[in-house]
C-alpha cells in the first residue's frame, strides 16, 4: 500500500503475488537452500501502478477448516486443518496465530529497509522479504508455540552479492558449526539491532544474501557460539562491513577459566518484569535483549548480543505468574533468562579490505538489559514508555556477568499499559 496509515480494511491494497490467491504455498522457514542459493522461495510477480509503497502484509492461511484454496503440500497435515506448525524432535506442533491470519503479517514503514519502495513506470523492482525465524517463534509457558513475526523488506537484486565468511576457533583455526551470526544496523539511538540472523553450517560458513540495506547504511557482523560440551565463546563484532565482503576466517575466543578448574561456561542474567495500568495488572508480551558496549577509536558502540539457546527472552507478563516481594501492588509479573558470553568482546575493524582483530579487554564484563513491551494480540507497542533498560543488578551495582554464574538484574517495571 502507498499509505503508511492504511489498515487491513482500507482500499488501495495491491497484490504483489496474485498467484498465491489461487495457489498458496507453504514455506519451510528453516530450510537451507542448496548450492549457495540465497532465496527460500520465489513467491511470484505482478504489475503495479507506479508509486512509493509504504507497507506490506503477508496473509497467512488460517489454522481452521479452509474457506478457500490451501497449499498443495502441507507438512502440518498430521494435525488436521492446520497449515502453520513447528516440527521439532518431539513431533509436529500447531503454530498459533493471533490476528495475522486475518489482517496479515505486518511490515510497516519502519521495517521497510531504506524507506518506501519506489516503483517507477516501466521499471521492474525485486523485493526481498526477510523472515527472522529465530526471533519469531515463541514457546509459551504451557508448551504451545506462537508466532510473533519479525520481518523486514527492501528492494534488492536477486543477484546482489551478500556478506559471508567462516567462523573459526582463534587458537585451533578449526571451524565452529552452529555459531549464531547476526547482521546489525544502528537505530536512531545508535544501538545496533539484529536485522538478519543465521547459524553457521558444519564447516563454519555463513552468508547473508540477498541483502536489503537501508540507503547509506553499513552493517556490523556480531557473532558468538557455545559448544555441545558447554564451553562458551566470546562475542566477536566486526564493524562497518560493506555489501560484497567475504570476511574470510572470523575468530572466536573461547572462555578461559579465571583459575584452574573454574567454569568455561556462559553467564546467566535473570530478572523480573512487571506491568500495570493505573492500579490494575496488565497483560503484555515482553522481548528482552542483552546489550554490550565497546570503545573503538574513542567512540562507544553498543550492540545486541546474540543469545545462547537456553535463554528465555520472549516472555508473557500476566496474572498466571506469581510476583516477587517488593513488586508494585496489583501488577502482573513475568521473568526472563538470558544466557550470554561471560567475557568482553573480540573487536574487528576493516581497513584497506583487511580485518584486524583486537583481543577482548580485561576487567569486569558489563551488560545492559533492554525490555520492549507489546500488546499480546496486535504486537503493537504498549505501556509508557514501551521500552526500558537497566544496567544494574538487584543490589543496584553494575550488571556484571561471570562464567558459570547467575546474576540477578534489577527489576523492570512497566506502567501505563493500557
Amino acid at each position: 500500500h502507498i499509505s503508511a496509515a492504511a489498515d487491513a480494511n482500507s482500499d488501495g491494497w495491491q497484490e504483489l503475488a496474485p498467484q498465491l490467491v489461487s495457489a498458496p504455498v507453504q514455506v519451510d522457514l528453516l530450510h537451507l537452500p542448496a548450492n549457495g542459493q540465497c532465496l527460500l522461495e520465489q513467491l511470484g510477480s505482478t504489475s503495479l501502478p507506479a508509486g512509493d509503497y509504504q507497507q506490506i502484509r503477508l496473509i497467512l492461511v488460517a489454522n481452521a477448516v479452509p474457506s478457500g484454496p490451501v497449499p498443495s503440500t502441507n507438512a502440518c497435515s498430521s494435525l488436521g486443518n492446520i497449515f502453520n506448525c513447528v516440527v521439532d524432535t518431539t513431533g509436529t506442533h500447531t503454530l498459533d496465530l493471533s490476528s495475522e491470519a486475518n489482517t496479515g503479517l505486518k511490515i510497516p514503514p519502519g521495517q521497510v529497509m531504506g524507506g518506501p519502495i519506489h516503483v517507477a513506470a516501466g521499471q521492474s523492482v525485486d523485493l526481498n522479504i526477510d523472515f527472522n525465524t529465530c526471533a519469531s517463534i515463541i514457546k509459551e509457558g504451557n508448551g504451545n508455540f506462537r508466532l510473533k513475526p519479525t520481518l523486514t523488506a527492501g528492494v534488492v537484486s536477486a543477484n546482489t552479492t551478500g556478506i559471508s565468511g567462516q567462523i573459526v576457533d582463534n587458537v585451533t583455526s578449526q571451524p565452529i558449526a552452529g555459531a549464531v551470526v547476526t547482521l546489525q544496523f544502528a537505530d536512531m539511538s545508535g544501538t545496533d539491532r539484529i536485522a538478519m540472523q543465521e547459524l553457521t553450517d558444519s564447516n563454519g560458513h555463513f552468508g547473508f544474501c540477498p541483502l536489503t540495506l537501508p540507503v547509506g547504511a553499513v552493517p556490523d557482523v556480531v557473532v558468538d557460539a557455545i559448544t555441545s560440551s558447554g564451553t562458551a565463546y566470546d562475542v566477536t563484532v566486526v564493524f562497518n562491513v560493506t555489501a560484497g565482503t567475504n570476511l574470510g576466517a572470523v575468530p572466536l575466543v573461547a572462555e578461559t577459566p579465571a583459575t584452574a578448574g573454574a567454569s568455561t561456561g556462559p553467564g546467566t542474567i535473570q530478572g523480573a518484569i512487571t506491568a500495570i495500568n493505573g492500579t490494575t495488572g496488565a497483560s503484555i508480551d515482553a522481548t528482552v535483549s542483552a546489550l554490550q558496549t565497546v570503545t573503538v577509536s574513542s567512540t562507544s558502540h553498543t550492540f545486541t548480543v546474540p543469545l545462547f539457546p537456553t535463554s528465555n527472552s520472549s516472555i508473557q507478563v500476566n496474572s498466571g505468574t506469581s510476583c516477587a516481594t517488593g513488586s508494585p501492588a496489583g501488577a502482573f509479573c513475568g521473568s526472563y533468562t538470558l544466557v550470554v558470553p561471560a567475557s568482553n568482546p573480540n573487536v574487528g575493524t576493516i581497513s584497506a579490505g583487511k580485518v584486524t582483530f583486537t583481543a577482548p579487554a580485561s576487567g569486569d564484563v558489563l551488560y545492559t538489559v533492554e525490555a520492549d513491551a507489546t500488546n499480546p494480540t496486535s504486537n503493537a507497542a504498549i505501556c509508557s514508555p514501551a521500552s526500558q533498560t537497566t544496567s544494574k543488578d538487584s543490589t543496584n551495582m553494575p550488571l556484571k556477568v561471570t562464567p558459570g554464574a547467575t546474576t540477578n538484574a534489577a527489576r523492570i517495571d512497566f506502567s501505563g499499559c493500557s
